[in-house]
């Protein structure tokens, strides 16, 4: 990626516009850090870009901002295809340029391109995002904005007025703690006091754009410390008030010595590794969103009566409200619903084990326990029961595959019913515990446990 951006920095050079690399690239190269994506900058138009190179894409030509296919996919999909060859294998070529009003809070009504590289950095949200790099010059950097010293005094500062900034686009609130937290910087104190200010206009941005924001808050690493700082500048009460009432909920401390329901939640945040799977983190976030509501101080301790049911309807209204696939809502509520299941391990059934064992990506049901463990009492011994019964079970007894179907039982007389789901349940049951092994034992666990007749 770095080796084409260079190239199309060289083309536009040579065809006699300024081109430079921009924004966050820049500013990981100056952290020593790999940049997941390299941008472009230039006083080509648009329609100078795309009739320069070969295989271009017009994703937001009317901003200014045309996909530049690697030359590898270009050649792969020849110039006449119409296949997207997707953004991984495109670098962003961006025409320098200044921007009007932005009446819905993300785009600008209007943009006018120009000439300056100066003009084009200052109306960018944040001064450690609004570097130039020059690969032809030794990367040389220019620095419009004090970007330079704001990286090196760890500081998220926006360029220009913060309230302006937030004002066209909301999204920017977020960014800020998410730089920050992934960072370990601190939000310059007139940025912070814009945001706190504009906490309540976060509702103006689609619930798609938060979602994605806070998954990648929770999966770069430093998921506790942006949580911290989204309670700090009010955003929390605003997108997950839910969480916020986790907040000096107090639990019993023979099980959860760190404190209540908020700091034991930060703590499992924090261990939450980088790149690590989004509905784990949504996992992890929402586990005991169901504690603050069913709190109760008994004769005998704390207790959380249902909370695992109230936080299973709560996690679903969230992850519905913040427009997460299906897919993703089952998963995450999976985690929720079945957290507290591992302190039945030892007492399970043969067959209830290993159906336990072999749900959807158990692996991450399995992490949850560990840090929920980790993040409290710190006793692993069931994690690690769990972890050896997997490592001693082979996969075909855990999900064996069935001695006998429904037309097994219609061969042997059994009328087709409700009743078919219950027997080939409870021949499961017996085959997962070692009872029935062969057809044969199936079919006569079956006669003598439920007799023919109608189904």
């Amino acid at each position: 990626m770095k080796e084409d951006a260079i190239e199309i920095v060289r083309e536009l050079r040579r065809r006699g516009h300024q081109a430079l690399l921009v924004g966050g690239c820049v500013r990981d190269i100056l952290l020593e850090r790999e940049p997941a994506d390299y941008d472009v900058a230039t006083d080509a138009t648009p329609d100078e870009v795309m009739s320069i190179f070969p295989k271009t894409y017009a994703v937001g030509a009317q901003f200014g901002v045309v996909l530049v296919a690697s030359k590898a996919a270009s050649e792969a999909a020849g110039k006449a295809a119409s296949e997207h060859p997707g953004k991984e294998d495109c670098t962003e070529v961006a025409t320098f340029r200044s921007d009007g009003r932005y009446s819905d809070s993300r785009h600008p009504d209007e943009v006018r391109f120009t000439r300056s590289a100066e003009e084009d950095v200052r109306r960018r949200d944040f001064t450690i995002n609004g570097l130039l790099l020059d690969p032809l010059k030794e990367n040389q950097i220019l620095d419009y904005v004090c970007g330079r010293a704001d990286l090196a005094a760890g500081v998220i500062r926006t360029i220009g007025p913060a309230s302006q900034r937030f004002q066209e686009d909301k999204l920017r609130m977020l960014r800020a703690v998410r730089f920050a937290a992934r960072f370990e910087y601190r939000i310059e104190p007139e940025t912070m006091a814009a945001i706190q200010n504009l906490a309540g206009e976060i509702h103006r941005v689609s619930p798609e754009r938060v979602r994605d924001e806070l998954v990648k808050m929770l999966t770069e690493g430093h998921a506790g410390r942006a949580f911290e700082l989204l309670d700090e500048s009010r955003m929390l009460h605003e997108i997950l008030p839910e969480v916020e009432k986790m907040k000096g909920v107090e639990q019993p401390p023979q099980y959860h010595p760190e404190g209540d329901v908020w700091t034991h939640t930060l703590l499992m945040l924090n261990a939450l590794p980088a790149k690590c799977s989004p509905t784990l983190a949504m996992g992890a976030l929402l586990h005991d969103v169901g504690k603050p509501p069913t709190f109760r101080v008994a004769p005998d301790r704390i207790r959380f009566d249902g909370h695992v049911e109230v936080g299973n309807k709560m996690a679903e209204a969230i992850c519905r409200r913040l427009r997460f696939s299906n897919d993703d809502i089952e998963q995450i509520l999976s985690l929720v619903e079945n957290h507290m299941r591992f302190a039945e391990v030892k007492k399970m059934r043969e067959s209830t084990l290993k159906r336990f064992l072999r749900r959807p990506r158990f692996e991450e049901q399995l992490e949850l326990h560990r840090m929920d463990c980790r993040a409290s009492h710190g006793d692993l011994s069931l994690y690690e029961f769990v972890r050896e019964k997997l490592a001693m079970t082979p996969a075909e007894q855990i999900r064996p595959a069935p001695l006998i179907t429904g037309d097994d039982l219609i061969s042997e007389g059994y009328l087709p019913g409700p009743r078919f789901k219950e027997i080939l349940a409870a021949c499961e049951d017996a085959q997962l515990e070692g009872r029935v092994s062969t057809r044969d034992e199936a079919m006569e666990f079956v006669r003598k446990n439920f007799p023919a007749g109608p189904c």
